[in-house]
């Protein structure tokens, strides 16, 4: 079967890999020269399956009114922007900021991402893969009483799907992270989950598109794709900037733009893009630096070690397409890290970045069938891309071969959303 994938992010990448390994020709059409350029290029650089959870939770509105009063807010809205895809996105988003809403959405992400994680076990074993990969857990660091408390919620549901956690004092915080000895009048615990990872998530899509390669996969570049032909149920061909691409089955993983493209065929996914910021600056002192991946409750920043480099990423930007690089956001992400590992790092030589989460309004992304026999999404994980890509890549391979997912696919589809379907047959 010949497969053609829209989009060389990591997504459409470890697709790309699972499709060509079950023996199909695969093709990956790709705008960008190479794969991995744009919201795969400098993202936190965490997998983290353990910290899967949505955005919208309980008191989320009520914290976001406070976060963007405050000085280094983790949420912007710009007024400018609003559009109606902004506007259903916050007012979805919202109606999942409850308690039972938050719990059924993180079990579902949970279910990928655990699977995701013994998918790059597998995936290191078999090819060997180099991508500064560090296998020390992440640490999500508590500044207040509130928040250790309020983390009971998260544990409970970590309990309920067997994952593996620590909760720790300040003492315990220092053990895992030695660097954090030079602040711990500014943390009261933390929770630790031990089996997640930390990497370049660009290395990584890079590194395996090559594998992919040797692997039969042709990976198309400067290709933009312009629209989708259909006819009756089937896609019958990608239209691009160098002329009509035809296959048999078809896989949209191109992101915050996959609605974009799906919207005139009739397929109303809401994935919105939000926008998120890093900044990758040198280690100057390794003893003071983070070991591996360090999340900010308060200020919703990760800061991860990728060897001699930091990576710190976090806010979220409502602003559309807009990929305008904004000072006031590096001067948040640089506040974090100062704060956090003061001795860490060289401030002065940061490379400051910004790229678009797909983000849908209950946190899980959009993975399976579609209306149309050929064509499957594998869109709209967020801040999670790299934490399920090779899990999602796997079972879409699955789906298109029609073979069985190793994974309930209930609920984790467009079929969630009463309204995305649209197609006239």
């Amino acid at each position: 079967m010949h497969i053609v994938i829209i989009g060389s992010g990591v997504i459409g990448t470890t697709t790309a890999y699972y499709l060509a390994k079950q023996g199909h020709t695969v093709t990956v059409l790709e705008r960008q020269p190479h794969s991995g350029m744009e919201t795969s290029f400098a993202n936190a650089g965490q997998i983290s399956p353990g910290y899967s959870a949505p955005w919208a939770g309980p008191g989320i509105p009520m914290k976001a009114v406070k976060w963007m009063l405050s000085e280094h807010s983790p949420l912007a809205i710009r007024a400018s922007q609003v559009d109606w895809p902004m506007l259903r996105f916050m007012v979805m988003m919202l109606r999942n900021c409850t308690v039972s809403r938050y719990d059924i959405n993180k079990s579902r992400m949970l279910r990928i991402a655990e699977y995701s994680r013994v998918m790059i076990d597998e995936l290191r074993q078999e090819t060997n893969i180099q991508y500064d990969q560090r296998t020390q857990g992440t640490l999500q660091v508590f500044r207040t009483d509130k928040q250790l408390q309020g983390s009971k919620q998260d544990t409970d549901i970590l309990d309920a799907c067997n994952v593996p956690y620590e909760r720790l004092d300040v003492e315990g915080c220092i053990a895992a992270e030695p660097g954090l000895h030079y602040v711990r009048d500014k943390i009261k615990g933390g929770l630790r989950l031990p089996l997640d990872e930390t990497g370049d998530c660009f290395m990584f899509t890079q590194n395996l598109a090559q594998i992919a390669q040797g692997l039969g996969v042709e990976f198309k570049y400067g290709v933009a794709v312009q629209a989708i032909q259909t006819a009756n149920t089937q896609i019958t061909g990608i239209q691009t900037n160098q002329g009509l691409m035809t296959a048999d089955s078809y896989v949209m993983a191109l992101g915050s733009f996959s609605p974009q493209l799906l919207r005139p065929i009739g397929i109303d996914i809401p994935i919105y893009p939000v926008k998120g910021y890093s900044i990758t600056v040198p280690v100057t002192n390794p003893e003071a630096a983070p070991v591996s991946t360090v999340m900010d409750e308060t200020y919703k920043v990760a800061i991860t070690r990728l060897g001699d480099r930091v990576r710190v990423a976090g806010t979220a930007e409502l602003t559309g397409f807009d990929l305008r690089l904004r000072n006031e956001r590096r001067e948040t992400v640089r506040f974090v890290l100062s704060d956090m590992f003061p001795k860490a790092a060289d401030m002065s030589q940061d490379n400051f970045w910004t790229g678009l989460r797909p983000m849908t309004p209950d946190g899980t992304p959009i993975i399976g069938a579609t209306p149309y026999k050929n064509l499957f999404i594998n869109a709209g994980h967020g801040t999670l891309g790299w934490t399920m890509a090779c899990g999602s890549g796997k079972l879409v391979a699955d789906l298109v071969a029609g073979q069985a997912p190793a994974i309930d696919m209930n609920s984790l589809g467009m079929d969630r959303y009463s309204f995305a379907n649209k197609v006239r047959t």
